[in-house]
């Protein structure tokens, strides 16, 4: 199969939804990650992304919807729905509800409920408008490798593999939307992302975090949202989070890191830019930045070679959390505790 790279343009629009009414994929930009989307009603069509991404059958789907409207078609909506949906949609933000049962369970995994967001990205609502039905969409690579946020990315992972993609530039925000079950009356945040648990607190009045978040979820444990049960986001070279005070965080990275060729350090501007002797590479200036940097350094580590990457901890604050969700499992929740090996060595490190 030969993949072909479009502009989002009117002729562009028309044969990515005619691809998609004929049972077809097609990638598309949002404004989090390129999405691989096919028709949501499309059973086979559906299971074709499975089979693109070399995605586990019980990692369940995102339908993108273009409005409220279109989300009661696949959900049962509630309360606190209308809730977050009028205060965040369109935007990174998705919603699980009880699925109808005209959605085929092959979106949600086998799953009893369904995710559904509505996105902001121009080129994304238009095409579910000329579509005229939701597009389940996962992001547009092969499974477990960084999500993408450009073209080139999903060309890297995905060429040969679907028949188009639609190129609408970077993706603004560059980390997978907010997933938040809201069959109940308390928002839970099962995936954390732009939309962050503080500004869900202000318009529901309350917020809770899933302890999933920063866990690996046990064997046959009830994995209710993407992301949530198989190692995701990865680059080919190992990953490793390093957490603690930053002055023992500076003396492990500097014995671990110091003068190798084939290792990158990640962090904050003004927390190790002026450390000699690591190969160092900016995450940006704050959380914000680096949840648009992150997929695509790792990435260019993989690009470049890299065989080793050392991470220092965010603050999980704010966008922090999504960030630290994602080096999370990343990592495979490979975390080193800086201060306590520090003490444990005596000092030696």
């Amino acid at each position: 199969m030969q993949t072909e790279l479009m502009r989002p343009d009117d002729l562009g629009i028309f044969m990515a939804a005619d691809l998609l009414r004929s049972g077809g994929l097609v990638a598309f930009p949002t404004e989090t990650v390129y999405g691989l989307g096919a028709d949501v009603y499309n059973e086979s069509a559906v299971a074709a992304i499975f089979d693109a991404k070399g995605r586990p059958v019980d990692n369940p789907l995102i339908a993108h919807v273009l409005n409220i409207s279109g989300a009661r078609e696949c959900g049962e909506w509630t309360p606190l729905a209308q809730i977050l949906a009028s205060a965040f949609w369109p935007g990174p933000l998705t919603l699980i509800v009880q699925r109808k049962q005209h959605v085929p369970r092959i979106v949600s995994a086998g799953l009893s409920t369904i995710a559904m967001r509505a996105p902001s990205h121009p080129v994304a609502r238009a095409l579910i408008a000329a579509c005229g039905f939701p597009i389940a969409a996962p992001s547009a690579n092969r499974s477990g490798r960084p999500s993408p946020t450009t073209a080139a990315h999903v060309m890297d992972d995905l060429a040969g593999r679907i028949p188009l993609i639609l190129d609408g530039g970077p993706c603004e925000v560059g980390l997978e939307s907010t997933v938040v079950d809201a069959t109940g009356m308390c928002p839970m945040v099962l995936r954390p992302g732009a939309i962050t648990p503080q500004m869900l607190a202000t318009v529901a009045g309350e917020c809770q975090v899933a302890d999933s978040v920063m866990r690996q979820l046990e064997e046959g444990e009830y994995a209710p949202s993407p992301g949530m049960r198989h190692k995701h986001y990865a680059p080919t070279a190992r990953l490793t989070l390093v957490e603690g005070e930053d002055e023992d965080v500076k003396r492990v990275l500097m014995t671990l890191a110091k003068g190798q060729r084939d290792t990158w350090v990640l962090a904050l501007d003004q927390e190790l830019s002026h450390t000699e002797g690591l190969r160092f590479k900016s995450l940006g200036k704050d959380a914000g930045e680096a949840a648009h940097r992150l997929f695509y350094l790792l990435r260019q580590a993989d690009e470049e070679g890299v065989e080793r990457i050392f991470v220092k901890a965010l603050s999980p604050e704010g966008v922090g959390l999504a960030v630290m969700n994602r080096l999370a499992r990343a990592s495979g929740f490979d975390i080193i505790h800086a201060t306590e090996a520090y003490k444990e060595s005596e000092g030696r490190i």
